[in-house]
């Protein structure tokens, strides 16, 4: 193992794990002249497949809770939609930031488009659907239709009267 003095200059690399697939693919293809991964794979752009949102799904109190961590993102650039029991979160992120200094200078940026499906388990009541969004947590709660929430059945027991002989 060789150990390297750690550089404040190369920063974090993010994790791309599709990249080092591929990598692993063009090794396997050196050596046995043959693809491995599905073709399906190889069609999906490096950058699509890039950041996608934090997503939590719970049942709570008759309704489907959702959150999503969007830091850095308006409202505007949000659309949020249900179709056919999938719940379909778009957006797209810019951010810019600049800092001038005497002897300093410090520009980044950056900009992309996310989609987020979750498919929910059962119907809910379109109509009712109410989204927040605070401190960079996108809230969606989808009460769930009357017609799916369990109903309780009383069961009423007749008493059979004896036959006298």
């Amino acid at each position: 193992m060789v150990m390297q003095r750690w550089r404040s200059g190369k920063g974090l690399i993010p994790w791309r794990p599709f990249r080092e697939l591929e990598n692993i693919e063009q090794h396997f293809e050196d050596v046995f002249d043959r693809s491995w991964l599905p073709a399906v794979w190889r069609r999906i752009p490096s950058l699509e497949m890039g950041w996608a949102p934090a997503v939590e799904v719970f049942e709570k109190e008759g309704k489907f809770v959702v959150k999503a961590e969007l830091p850095g993102i308006k409202e505007e650039d949000m659309d949020i939609s249900v179709v056919d029991n999938t719940l379909t979160i778009k957006g797209e992120k810019k951010t810019e930031s600049e800092v001038k200094e005497e002897d300093y200078y410090c520009c980044e940026c950056s900009y992309g488009s996310f989609s987020r499906s979750i498919a929910l388990p059962s119907n809910v009541d379109a109509k009712k659907i109410a989204a927040s969004y605070e401190d960079g947590v996108l809230g969606i709660s989808l009460p769930k239709a009357s017609e799916v929430k369990p109903k309780k059945i009383s069961i009423s027991a007749k008493k059979k009267e004896k036959a006298s002989r």
